[in-house]
């Protein structure tokens, strides 16, 4: 059943009443926590992972960063299947107060796990475990706090009242790179560094003898985070007791509709199969490696590869999140008037047209002499049947031909270069204006010989690089944009810095404010949390989880920094293709009380 222009407006019209503020509070604040706790592991890993990973052989730490990868991305859809379908059979408050307290528990419980050095192998078991159990709960939180407030926002409105929902993803980020910003410098201000010790108790010594130094923060101050999320469990489970279960699930449940098997109704017929399948690719797609490109590539590309250092782009990153969140409010209650369709798609469209000028504008501005630099001839001669597609996700696999090793220096170190193919067997070379430096096979040496084989080539690429202008390996860069602290920001170069971060994050939220109401308008509300819930995972842990990696391997394959963005421009726009040939429209029309 749908409803007339003039009801709408008279919807849209009126304030919220306490009740429906009431909703969206809990569901809102619980799922920003949520996030906040996901977002907490994935901005320590390299902090978290020295504390319990380093002592394990090569290859058992290779099987941790793949099960602690996995707990990220992976597992959230099997999340999505096992609290989807209890959303759908038990109710959707009782559901998600389960993903909240699984979430904050497991977050806490990081922050007291001892590490290797106490408990040994089991530290690390453990803490994989809790990592699981983040990613499961995460799998059933955000389909429940969408579904919920959709049932219980009014007719005219779902767009509006959701997209608060859309809102606690970014503002979960934010809270946690402001709370690890404050916590880190207030740790680092008031305790001194420690040297670090190897497994015999023996300090562990720089080239040149000096005792290694370990920061505060980093030997135990990285817990602060993870212990004060018990404050924040503690009152969104307070919030979430208070509410009531939505009206359309009562509805259904008096009216005996339920639904008995859930994940084989949503999945296991083609009547609602391929729902999930048009929502996977033409809308989540689309939307998830836009989302990963204005928020998570951005922070990678700006540290890795224009080599802003890590509080400097933090900084930059957060105050993007501050100006562009409120788009998400904006094009949600937008998409209560125009339509959801037409919101999303221009926003992937709008995303593959300007990604590549915008990131080349990122680099010209934050770190000049960089861009400079890039206009020197680079260039990789080596046997095309030696060098490899370097995807590595977990940080694991190993690229030991000439090719691969000369490829992935040039990558780090953000040039941009040609490849040349050398005859069969030749060693590759790279070439960098006049200067001809020869690569290694790695796995042809061992030993002292592998080490300093190594050091020499990166010292000669390093030298010839620093010649050419690059200020990576230059005594001072003067000219990278750089924060001295939270609020040093008002200069022209950094203020363009931001407002580039910022133009990002209003197409994340072009795309991603108004999704949670067309997926929950796409399915009925028997299979509702089921159905909605998988794609969305399946989008944004799949597709936008693996975006940073993919990129980087596309980028070291081509010699092109900004290569990597072919993989977010290209399904971009194939969910603009596909959308616009199967998404219907016009849902927002809908009522969702009568299916």
């Amino acid at each position: 059943m749908a409803y007339t222009p003039s009801e709408a407006g008279a919807v849209r019209s009126r304030p919220m009443t306490a009740e429906e503020k009431k909703v969206i509070l809990a569901s809102s604040a619980g799922t920003i926590f949520e996030w906040y706790d996901f977002y907490l592991y994935g901005s320590l890993a390299a902090i978290i992972g020295a504390q319990y990973f380093t002592a394990f052989p090569e290859a058992t730490r290779n099987v941790f960063a793949l099960l602690a990868f996995a707990a990220g991305f992976i597992v959230r859809p099997f999340g999505a299947l096992v609290f989807g379908a209890m959303g759908d059979l038990i109710g959707r408050k009782y559901t998600f107060l389960a993903t909240i307290l699984i979430m904050g528990l497991s977050t806490f419980l990081v922050g007291l796990l001892p590490g290797y050095a106490s408990w040994g192998v089991a530290a690390p078991i453990i803490l994989i475990a809790l990592r699981m159990a983040q990613g499961l709960a995460l799998g059933g939180e955000y389909g429940g706090a969408a579904v919920y407030v959709a049932e219980h926002a009014p007719q005219g409105r779902r767009g509006y009242f959701t997209s608060f929902i859309q809102m606690t993803a970014t503002l979960g980020l934010l809270l946690s790179l402001v709370v690890i910003l404050l916590v880190q410098g207030y740790v680092n201000a008031n305790w001194d560094p420690s040297p670090v010790m190897d497994a015999a108790g023996q300090a562990v010594l720089n080239a040149d003898g000096s005792p290694k130094m370990i920061t505060a923060f980093d030997l135990w101050g990285w817990r602060i985070p993870f212990l004060g999320s018990i404050f924040l469990l503690l009152i969104s489970l307070y919030i979430r007791l208070q509410m009531h279960e939505s009206p359309a699930f009562k509805k259904m449940k008096e009216e005996g509709t339920q639904s008995k098997a859930p994940l084989k109704e949503a999945f296991g017929t083609w009547k609602n199969g391929k729902i999930a399948l048009i929502a996977l690719f033409g809308l989540v797609m689309g939307q998830a490696v836009v989302w990963y490109s204005g928020q998570f590539y951005a922070l990678f590309f700006i540290q890795n590869v224009i080599k802003v250092d890590s509080f400097s782009a933090n900084v930059f990153v957060a105050w993007s999140l501050i100006l562009g969140t409120g788009g998400f409010l904006f094009f949600g209650s937008l998409s209560d008037r125009i339509g959801r369709k037409p919101i999303i798609l221009a926003g992937c469209l709008i995303a593959a047209i300007t990604y590549f000028p915008v990131f080349h504008l990122l680099t010209k501005t934050a770190n000049p002499a960089l861009f400079a630099a890039q206009e020197h001839q680079v260039t990789v001669s080596a046997d095309p049947a030696t060098c490899s597609f370097q995807f590595n996700p977990t940080g694991t696999a190993k690229f030991t031909s000439a090719c691969d090793i000369a490829k992935a220096m040039l990558a780090r170190s953000s040039v941009n270069y040609e490849t040349v193919d050398a005859p069969a067997g030749e060693n590759a070379t790279i070439k960098i204006d006049e200067t001809v430096i020869p690569s290694y096979d790695a796995a042809a040496l061992s030993g002292e010989e592998l080490a300093t084989t190594k050091s020499t080539f990166e010292k000669s690429v390093n030298a010839a690089l620093e010649k050419a202008g690059y200020p990576l390996v230059a005594a001072n860069n003067t000219t990278v944009a750089k924060a001295n602290n939270f609020f040093d920001i008002f200069t022209g170069q950094k203020l363009m810095v931001i407002a580039i971060l910022t133009y990002l994050i209003l197409l994340v939220t072009m795309v991603y404010g108004p999704i949670a109401a067309m997926l929950v308008e796409l399915f009925p509300t028997r299979i509702r949390y089921s159905g909605l819930s998988l794609p969305y995972h399946i989008g944004n842990g799949w597709f936008g989880g693996l975006l940073p990696a993919t990129a980087f391997a596309i980028s070291a394959q081509s010699g092109n920094i900004y290569a990597g963005l072919w993989y977010a421009v290209i399904i971009a726009g194939a969910t603009v293709v596909i959308g616009t040939l199967l998404v219907p429209g016009g849902t927002h029309k809908k009522d969702i009380f009568a299916d």
